[in-house]
């Protein structure tokens, strides 16, 4: 089974202004959701924030890189990535 994951338009935005090594961890995270769903248990620290929506971090360190995604399942399976960006300013 395939996922379509898409960005945020705020995410998009913000995705210019990140480092190229939290990038490349998004990419691969992105991936892994398309691949195998948005449970993504073989992430660090990832937890489900609720009914539907999921958080991990990309990057550990100073300051510490998170993605918050969310599920909508209906016909088509659709991921949407709602933030990436320091642990500090995170949704949750």
């Amino acid at each position: 089974m395939t996922w379509t994951v898409t960005l945020s338009s705020r995410v998009a935005k913000g995705c210019k202004t990140l480092p190229k090594a939290v990038k490349k961890a998004l990419a691969l995270l992105l991936t892994d959701i398309e691949d195998s769903g948005p449970v993504r248990g073989d992430w660090p620290n990832y937890s489900k924030l609720g009914h539907g929506r999921h958080h991990c971090h990309i990057r550990k360190g100073r300051p510490t890189y998170v993605a918050v995604w969310e599920e909508n399942n209906g016909k088509v399976k659709l991921v949407e990535v709602t933030y990436v960006g320091t642990h500090e300013k995170a949704p949750y």
